[in-house]
């Protein structure tokens, strides 16, 4: 259900776009991301996203604190929703090579071109630094030149403890939603040509949506209103599993199909190579 650079099985996959109009930072899309993850692999392992942007700061990273259940929230309240409809579902800083920081369990490396990661490894504290198949860093080099890449590091012992992973950033395509789920467990680079199981709550959302559109997320009066600035009132979203196979790739969905509603629209994208 992600990329990792070591051996890992990963369940109970939570991904998360949301479009919205934020007051500081313009048109944005906010990004989540939760799994279960269990390491596999003899010493440290990572996560490696690839994020639709140019480039990322530590900054737009947001702290969940003590609200880590904001992702569940929104599945809650689709699945409450389907539940109601008789189960019909919803179908800056200056510029560096690689910053390196702390998020919750995590090591994170953001990367602009994913070559330099092997260079900024040394940053990470010795019982969270994976080690790295070169064509992996190779296959993000050609099918993804345009996107920032994440990598985030973690060790045994922080695999259960991980809260979710919530970003955002200004999109390459800000009319096209699109959450990275390809898939490779091995730590070599994903095969592009196989069928993979999947096991993901997608959901999306927008603030341009009408007010009877989704389903309706209750946020708690404690949450902090800089958290509750980048995250939905109302949400649409999807389960993808039980025994389901589908082409290697990401989800993704167009605006305009977003408001429709129509989440049959959803579509596994793969990478071009340039």
């Amino acid at each position: 259900m992600c990329i990792s650079t070591g051996a890992a099985e990963f369940s109970g996959t939570i991904v998360y776009c949301g479009r919205r109009h934020h007051p500081e930072h313009g048109l944005i899309h906010v990004l989540g991301y939760q799994n279960t993850a269990v390491n596999l692999a003899d010493g440290p392992n990572a996560m490696l996203l690839h994020l639709p942007t140019r480039h990322l700061t530590p900054r737009q990273f947001l702290s969940t604190g003590r609200d880590a259940d904001v992702l569940r929230r929104m599945v809650a309240a689709v699945e409450r929703a389907e539940n109601a409809a008789d189960g019909i579902a919803w179908m800056s800083a200056e510029p560096q090579a690689v910053r390196v920081f702390e998020h919750d369990v995590y090591t994170v490396l953001l990367a602009d071109d994913p070559t330099a990661v092997p260079g900024a490894l040394g940053q990470v504290p010795p019982h969270r630094r994976p080690r790295l198949d070169p064509d992996l860093l190779r296959f993000y080099a050609d099918h993804f030149p345009d996107h920032t890449i994440a990598l985030c590091c973690f060790d045994n012992a922080d695999a259960q403890r991980a809260k979710p992973l919530l970003l955002w950033y200004s999109p390459l395509d800000p009319d096209r939603l699109t959450v990275p789920a390809l898939d490779s467990h091995t730590g070599g680079a994903p095969d592009l040509d196989a069928a993979v199981p999947v096991d993901h709550w997608v959901l999306y959302s927008t603030d341009e949506a009408p007010p009877d559109w989704g389903a309706p997320v209750g946020h708690p009066a404690t949450m902090r209103h800089r958290l509750r600035a980048f995250l939905p009132t109302r949400v649409a979203g999807r389960h993808y599993g039980d025994g389901q196979a589908l082409p290697n790739g990401d989800f993704s969905l167009t605006h305009h199909a977003l408001l429709s509603g129509n989440l049959d629209h959803v579509e596994r994208r793969q990478p071009k190579c340039r």
